[in-house]
């Protein structure tokens, strides 16, 4: 890769290391059956499509991609999509954890998975390893933060987001100097003395500096450091004791990031895509972020009020009204259906009338059905009549048929909702 920026050149060789093995239990029933990197997003995405655009559209285009758990889909998917010029050297690498004579456990953590998948990643022989997470929704160019890395002479660089006090609590909180050296750092501090400590300067109104979980390390330090350390978490272990003994910058993102690691930001970030002018655009064509070719006819609308939604390709919509919503590839919806604030993941695969179990209704959501601040996950069978909503229901609720957590209700994948049912 060759940064350029400030009229500073250097070429340096660069991989990225996308983390995609954690088990996503606060997704759960959505990663039930599948990584979180394979959760859809925005009706026709994975998450894993952002961290991988974002190294397309930067000129990294060689990508190690971590696996664990349920993972089955997502290298599918992966291996679907991503495919390079044979001239380009550029690729999509997946490392499955794996048992090994000098590694019997599965990754334990993120620095733990790096480690395991270090010397895969070693054999390219790159300068500098960018580690990214893959549950994220932003867009960032690692050209410019490669370029300030190098500037600066720094070892480690993290990319960090100023955020208000309410968000802090549950995030690592790192302080800078005039420089923009880390100075101190604190992992999910919470609503304690120690937070107003970590208050960054730097703005007039209360902020702090937030981890984005994207680093960038030079190839020798990442080596040392997780040799020197067995510890497995990069945010609990790794980054609080480089900081004491390594040179360790920020480099200070403003623009959208959002962190989808529980059922209520999943929703919110999904549709806050569906306002007039979205914080976070899938419609840049200088960044555009990448995902598989279905090669899906055009949606069909029969006689449905549409506002403020996102309708993927390969719908049949023949419902009343979809409002504030997210409709997900070959959704079907019936006749006098109401949707309000939902996010409806659609279906892997059509079904023909005569394929439909005996007793069983068709893949979609039937008629006259009234669905509100719900997710629907795919292939889900809801029969005709049916009410889906939190309201009146405890948080923090599970249940075969339905989990309610963050004021959401979620439809698992495969669900069966039969005519009639009040959920």
């Amino acid at each position: 890769m060759n940064t350029q920026g400030g009229g500073y050149n250097r070429s340096v060789k660069s991989v990225a290391v996308i983390l995609g093995g954690g088990q996503g239990t606060r997704l759960l029933p959505l990663t039930q059956e599948r990584a979180k990197p394979a959760v859809p997003v925005a009706g026709k995405y994975r998450l894993v499509d952002i961290p991988i655009s974002n190294c397309i559209n930067s000129g990294l285009r060689q990508i190690y991609l971590l696996t664990q758990f349920n993972s089955e889909s997502l290298h599918r998917h992966v291996n679907r999509t991503y495919h390079f010029d044979q001239y380009s050297k550029g690729f999509v690498r997946i490392l499955a954890a794996q048992q090994t004579p000098g590694s019997e456990t599965w990754y334990q953590g993120t620095a733990d998975a790096v480690r395991q998948g270090l010397r895969y990643v070693a054999e390219d022989k790159p300068d500098l390893v960018v580690i990214l997470s893959g549950d994220q929704l932003y867009r960032l160019n690692f050209a410019a933060v490669i370029d300030q890395h190098l500037k600066t002479g720094s070892e480690i660089t993290i990319c960090t987001k100023p955020v208000p006090r309410e968000e802090a609590y549950s995030l690592g909180i790192l302080q800078v100097d005039e420089h923009k050296k880390i100075v101190k750092f604190s992992e999910k501090p919470g609503n304690t003395p120690a937070l107003d400590a970590l208050r960054a300067p730097l703005y007039e109104e209360e902020r702090y500096l937030a981890s984005m979980g994207i680093y960038v390390f030079n190839s020798s330090v990442l080596q040392e450091v997780l040799v020197q350390s067995q510890k497995s978490d990069f945010g609990k272990h790794i980054i609080p004791a480089a900081i004491e003994s390594r040179k360790v910058f920020s480099y200070i993102y403003e623009g959208y990031w959002r962190d989808i690691g529980t059922l209520g930001s999943f929703w919110e970030a999904n549709l806050g895509l569906t306002d007039e002018v979205p914080e976070f655009s899938f419609y840049d064509t200088h960044a555009p972020i990448f995902t598989d070719m279905r090669y899906l006819p055009p949606s069909k609308i029969n006689h449905c009020d549409l506002n403020r939604c996102l309708l993927s390709e390969g719908c049949i919509v023949s419902g009343d009204k979809i409002l504030h919503s997210v409709i997900g590839i070959r959704a079907v919806i019936g006749e006098g259906t109401t949707i309000e604030h939902s996010v409806i993941m659609g279906a892997d695969y059509y079904e023909e009338p005569e394929s439909t179990p005996k007793g069983l209704p068709p893949i979609g959501i039937g008629k006259h059905c009234v669905i509100r601040n719900a997710i629907i996950d795919k292939n889900a069978r809801i029969g005709d009549g049916v009410t889906i909503s939190p309201e009146g229901k405890s948080d923090n609720l599970s249940t075969p048929m339905y989990t309610v957590q963050d004021g959401v209700i979620v439809i698992p994948k495969n669900a069966i909702i039969p005519s009639g049912a009040k959920l």
